[in-house]
């Protein structure tokens, strides 16, 4: 195509060949320097514009629209980055017989139970109620929360046996077996001084048991031997009403709890029965962003808690705190005349975690989210 455009009169008039090949690139640069404007030589640029796109290699357009799409879809999958996919947690959980025998631990398959129901999305479900968090409030103070929660399955699955926590690892924290009293002073004192309300209050309720039949509100463990009762007053963060009508003034004590862990999954409050002859195989708890507390309320001779491999026996009226992602665990080998083990047991708050990240565990794992 041989197009000549209208100019000034004193102007030599250039002469410019197109192919349907290269009509974008051999304009004259001199041609558009010397080129007087004017409404035709406006209207004729348009419409060489426009020939020129026609004209264009199909294939150096569809590559150019391709690369755009790439690179919008590239900036949506960063804003919306979600975590690798880790090993989760329910698969790090080798069995060890068809049974549900894991870890050395009978699991009870609830679907309520957040450690023991398959959930192979748990490590992208965390993620997401973390991110559900800081926009409603804030990613301050959430730094660690959020590491744990990336490399959770890394973490559980590089800790030593020692200490596994089955559900979420929280990085960063001191780690020991057993913690002093002093770890959660105003609760432990507060727990012992109202040792007698308790032991009262569980006298009564054992006066119901039977050889024949279970008592209501009252949960029989899988054990190798002998016999675990538990009576909850608040499970995984939910609380029994039933049962905390039959111990109003045990109940009304948890909410005097500075550290008590009741708004998610972690925390717990029960009284737990331990018969003669009653061995509890070693077994890991869910997370270490807790310490269980015992009260002891009956402790006959023959009876210890081994927690990751040291050995430590209840008193009564006294507390004993330990971290359960430690391998544990707990026997009676007291005679049937001593009668059985009994504590009350509460979660409390780790001492290190923060008050904010309190706040958004809280959030993270609120029952049933």
């Amino acid at each position: 195509m041989v197009w000549v455009p209208l100019g000034h009169p004193r102007i030599n008039r250039l002469t410019i060949l197109h192919t349907s090949n290269n009509s974008c690139t051999k304009m004259s640069v001199a041609w558009l320097l010397d080129w007087g404007w004017s409404l035709d030589g406006l209207r004729d640029c348009i419409a060489t514009g426009i020939q020129s796109v026609r004209d264009c290699d199909t294939t150096a357009l569809t590559t150019v629209a391709c690369l755009l799409l790439l690179f919008v879809w590239y900036c949506y999958h960063v804003g919306r980055e979600q975590p690798r996919p880790y090993v989760t947690v329910n698969s790090l959980m080798q069995s060890a017989d068809v049974n549900g025998l894991q870890n050395g631990y009978v699991y009870c398959h609830s679907p309520e139970c957040v450690r023991c129901t398959h959930n192979d999305g748990l490590n992208q479900k965390l993620y997401h109620n973390l991110q559900e968090y800081a926009k409603r409030y804030s990613w301050s103070g959430m730094g660690r929360i959020h590491k744990g929660i990336r490399e959770q399955g890394r973490y559980l699955n590089s800790r030593p046996s020692i200490q596994k926590p089955e559900v979420f690892f929280l990085p960063d924290l001191p780690t020991t077996p057993y913690f002093s009293r002093d770890a959660q002073k105003h609760d432990v004192e507060l727990l012992e001084r109202n040792f007698q309300t308790i032991l009262c209050e569980f006298e009564t309720l054992y006066k119901a048991f039977s050889n024949c039949s279970l008592p209501q509100g009252w949960k029989m463990n899988s054990t190798p031997s002998g016999e675990w009762f538990t009576f909850y007053l608040v499970n995984q963060g939910v609380c029994v009403p039933r049962n905390c009508r039959k111990c109003p003034r045990t109940y009304r004590l948890l909410g005097s709890l500075r550290t008590c862990i009741g708004n998610n999954v972690f925390g717990n409050a029960c009284i737990s029965v331990l018969s003669p002859g009653t061995v509890i195989t070693e077994h890991y708890g869910p997370t270490n962003i807790r310490i269980r507390c015992h009260l002891g309320l009956k402790t006959p001779s023959g009876c210890e808690l081994v927690v990751g491999g040291e050995p430590q026996c209840w008193a009564e009226g006294r507390c004993l705190l330990f971290d359960d992602s430690f391998l544990h665990t707990a026997f009676h080998e007291g005679s049937a005349e001593e009668g059985p083990r009994v504590v009350f047991m509460v979660d409390l708050w780790h001492p290190n975690v923060a008050a904010a990240e309190r706040q958004a565990l809280d959030f993270i794992f609120a029952p049933g989210r």
